[in-house]
């Protein structure tokens, strides 16, 4: 039975649940599998969730999170968070029929905000209630049927002169060509040398017609082009000055906000929210930071005297147009926002090692496929780096190096991600890695990938265009930005379908960062992840893909060389 002292946001767990062993350390929530009570506890939570968050296509999804915790009674329960304002979940709900609304047993009661609000008549609500206000302007103003007009007004007086103006430039050309040919017939016309005179001022005089008539043309034009621009201009500049105006107090809003933030630590220490970002690149905090699930759930834990056991943090509802989130499945905690703020709210619980800084290629073997004076071609193991990392050495660079230690220049020509297997080719001298290098550049060089994805998909083969940027909030995924990102392109064919799998080609045309990865993933591309990816799918003893074939010529010879090296799943 609950203790009278818990609080409201605690959750027991049931028996069977409850008497899971405990973890002797907490959730590195960076990289993490969940623990089987953290999953319990994900499950109990995501039995009620639809109450709260259906998932009706036209309803945004969004992360939540459970932190198990001990209370000091002993008893082991859970609590609940979602990413993001708290309010924005009321306000659905209580515009839902008494009918939908969910019964008291039903309830989820989530942890609060870390910061609740200012209160009314504040510095606070009066500069939001300007913000508001300028708001309303811009959209009025903006959506004013004079200022549309003025728009279309200074495109089609732009287009108007373009047009006149080249018409004009075209006569003058046509006739220039007509009086050059005309003085060049005056010697086969047998004109006088009085008539040869009268009609070379006359040529002139027109030549002079047709400079002056362009000038003015363009005067005319230029003046009402001017005109057009400038009446556009005086509702631009009213408009620009609320969006600079709302700019300013935004920032202000935010700073004022944000220093509301309190974040405790496990030790009881407190840190302003503001002072965890002075040593990041940006130096201030992200938009939302202090409202994802891990920080709301600890800071409640903090406060109330609850003992942090494990954590999860899982996608509900329709996946995003950019970044790669599934329904139902687990992720760590964001890089960009909540990195600084949980090093800070950890700090004092016993926390798993980052397995990031741990080696798994140790005991791996990097197989040699061929090599020459001027060129080798390694297998690199899943789990081996390709070059050295921040925090590990070792890796398929290092090892070449190491066994060619009289190979100069840089030798790397090419990456594969850490958790992907196959073919890699090292350049041993400058000339080779100089010709290889060109080859890479002008997609001389031909790669295939085997990979598995999850699921039966349609169709035997296509291609992929998706562009794809860093996500600078959660490094190093990336995601599908249409207008910033870069061009991506994948084709591919299916192999063969198998127990709810499919064994595909991948044949990357270029080379991003985790392209093959993201475009099997995302909605636009195939739809399902490449079994084991745990960043953009469900995380497995290994990610299944592997770079089965690589051809190139040989730096020297010219030889086309192709390389195979079957997978090992």
């Amino acid at each position: 039975m609950l203790s009278e002292k818990a609080p409201t946001c605690f959750t027991l767990l049931p028996e069977s649940q409850s008497a899971f062993k405990l973890p002797e350390r907490f959730t590195y929530p960076f990289v993490y599998q969940p623990n089987e009570l953290a999953i319990a506890a994900s499950q109990l939570l995501q039995e009620k969730l639809p109450l709260y968050h259906s998932l009706d296509a036209d309803i945004k999804g969004r992360m939540y999170g459970v932190l198990v915790v001990q209370n000091a009674a002993g008893e082991i329960g859970y609590l609940s968070a979602m990413s993001g304002n708290n309010n924005d979940l009321y306000e659905h709900q209580e515009s839902l029929p008494d009918c939908q609304k969910p019964k008291e047993n039903q309830r989820i009661n989530f942890v609060p905000n870390i910061f609740m609000g200012f209160e009314e008549g504040s510095e606070y609500q009066r500069k939001h209630s300007i913000v508001n206000q300028l708001n309303a302007e811009i959209s009025a103003l903006t959506n004013d049927l004079s200022y549309q007009q003025l728009q279309q007004l200074a495109v089609s007086e732009g287009q108007a002169a373009e047009f006149q103006i080249s018409k004009q430039q075209r006569q003058a050309t046509n006739n220039r060509k007509a009086r050059k040919a005309e003085r060049q017939s005056f010697s086969a016309n047998n004109l006088s040398e009085e008539a040869k005179t009268a009609r070379s001022i006359e040529l002139s005089r027109q030549s002079v017609a047709d400079k002056k008539r362009l000038t003015e043309l363009k005067k005319y034009w230029q003046q009402r082009v001017s005109e057009a621009k400038q009446a556009l201009a005086e509702k631009e500049n009213a408009i620009n000055e609320r969006v600079k105006t709302r700019s300013k107090l935004s920032s202000q809003l935010q700073k004022m906000m944000f220093s509301e933030y309190q974040l405790l630590n496990a030790d009881g220490d407190v840190a302003p929210l503001l002072s965890l970002f002075t040593d990041t690149v940006t130096r201030k905090p992200p938009s939302g930071s202090g409202d994802c699930a891990a920080p709301k759930l600890l800071q409640y834990a903090y406060k109330h005297q609850l003992k942090p056991i494990c954590l999860a943090e899982f996608w509900w509802g329709q996946q995003p147009s950019s970044e790669i989130r599934k329904h139902g499945h687990y992720y760590p905690a964001c890089q960009g926002k909540c990195l600084p703020i949980l090093t800070h709210m950890l700090k004092g619980l016993a926390v798993d090692d980052n397995p990031l800084l741990v080696n798994p290629a140790t005991d791996k073997t990097l197989d040699i496929i061929f090599q020459d004076d001027d060129v080798v071609v390694v297998n690199k193991p899943a789990g081996m780096l390709s070059v050295p990392g921040k925090t590990i050495d070792d890796s398929a660079y290092t090892r070449v190096k190491h066994m060619f230690p009289h190979a100069s220049g840089s030798l790397v020509l090419h990456r594969l991600d850490m958790a992907t297997s196959g073919l890699l080719v090292f350049a041993l001298n400058k000339r080779a890695h100089k010709h290889l290098q060109k080859q890479f550049i002008n997609k001389v060089v031909q790669k295939r990938y085997v990979a598995i994805v999850e699921g039966n998909i349609e169709g035997d083969e296509g291609e992929i265009h998706l562009p794809l940027i860093l996500d600078i909030n959660d490094r190093p995924r990336q995601m599908v930005c249409y207008e910033h990102g870069k061009r991506a392109e994948t084709h591919w064919q299916v192999i063969e379908r198998c127990n709810g799998q499919t064994r595909l080609y991948l044949h990357p045309i270029t080379g991003r960062t985790h392209q093959l990865r993201v475009h099997c993933s995302h909605p636009d591309g195939l739809n399902t992840p490449i079994s084991g990816d745990g960043f953009y799918g469900k995380k497995g003893e290994r990610l299944h893909l592997h770079a089965e074939q690589l051809s190139f010529l040989h730096p020297i010879s010219q030889e086309r060389l192709t390389f195979r090296a079957a997978p090992d799943f």
